[in-house]
């Protein structure tokens, strides 16, 4: 069971996602949670700061997995990378709405909290990054030091640009699957793509 908070933040993310943050009210993110509009003051204050917990809370669930995949000893350099590739690119597949309120603030936002936060959070998994390249290439298990700010731009900007284009691909295709069905199917090749990519941004050679 989630929360009447949780519950008032996810019917907020698909009309965010909808309908932009001015465009959308509080009356519209009530009626959608079901619940009185009271409540959205009670547990957020105001739209403004339920539209920044909305963020902090789906980007923290990122940084969290992430952190983990970091500390663990029972897999190497190159299988962390693995692993981070999959959990973004689950992430953007199944939770689109919030992917496009966050390619939305990218490029639109003005406000200083969420500029700072987007910043921190991507200085956050360039580290991420910085200490895995760094572990691999003292260990010999990559042969190559790319930029890393290229290396993360190289992830993010693939799997948004593809996720973006999915419906075009579709239609390319000219595949008749049902979404779902295509789904699984698009985003397996678009990880495996990826991977292939950072294979030789990295040196790494699975058979050494």
């Amino acid at each position: 069971m989630i929360s009447k908070e949780e519950n008032i933040l996810y019917a907020a993310e698909k009309l965010f996602a909808e309908l932009g943050f001015e465009g959308t009210s509080t009356r519209e993110i009530a009626k959608a949670a079901n619940v009185n509009i009271s409540m959205i003051s009670y547990y957020f204050g105001s739209k403004e700061k339920l539209y920044e917990k909305l963020v902090e809370y789906r980007m923290n669930e990122g940084q969290f997995f992430s952190k983990d995949i970091l500390e663990r000893t029972d897999i190497n350099e190159w299988e962390k990378v693995e692993k981070i590739v999959d959990q973004f690119s689950g992430r953007v597949r199944h939770h689109k709405c919030f992917y496009r309120i966050m390619q939305r603030e990218q490029l639109h936002t003005k406000n200083p909290h969420m500029i700072e936060f987007l910043k921190q959070t991507k200085m956050g998994f360039l580290m991420m990054y910085s200490k895995i390249l760094e572990s691999g290439l003292e260990k010999g298990i990559f042969t190559k030091n790319p930029p890393i700010y290229l290396l993360h731009s190289t992830i993010s900007g693939t799997l948004f640009y593809a996720s973006n284009a999915k419906e075009m691909y579709k239609e390319f295709l000219n595949d008749t699957e049902e979404e779902e069905a295509f789904d699984e199917k698009f985003y397996t090749e678009l990880n495996k793509h990826i991977k292939y990519l950072l294979k030789d941004l990295l040196g790494y050679e699975e058979n050494k």
